[in-house]
């Protein structure tokens, strides 16, 4: 797929205005001739590692190569931060679904406790 053409479809698709607007002047600079790596670093929303890796991708023709090792990367902080929200939230989940139980146990034997002692 060529470069353009794949830039296209990833501003379109980005569901962020500012990085769909930098990435479209990524590549119109690129369709003039620049390298891709210079674009982006003046965008200044692409983390600097990307931009390196990317550089480094071209010089050495090995982008796909490049692009995967940024995605494993990312993918890895992603799973990282969702297994420290998960761990973090399961706490406060049991606290809830302990006080719902209570509260629930409460109101069935609060009346029977009544009854009784209106029967004494």
């Amino acid at each position: 797929m060529p470069i353009l053409d794949a830039l296209d479809i990833c501003a379109k698709t980005a569901g962020n205005k500012v990085v769909q607007a930098d990435i479209q002047r990524a590549r119109e600079k690129i369709a003039e001739g620049h390298d891709m790596a210079g674009p982006l670093a003046e965008s200044k929303v692409f983390p600097a590692m990307v931009v390196q890796m990317i550089g480094v991708g071209e010089q050495t023709g090995a982008m796909d190569t490049m692009l995967q090792k940024i995605a494993d990367f990312y993918e890895e902080e992603v799973d990282l931060a969702v297994a420290g929200l998960t761990a973090l939230i399961e706490p406060v989940m049991m606290a809830f679904l302990g006080v719902v139980v209570g509260g629930l146990i409460i109101a069935m034997y609060l009346p029977i406790f009544k009854l009784a002692g209106n029967i004494s």
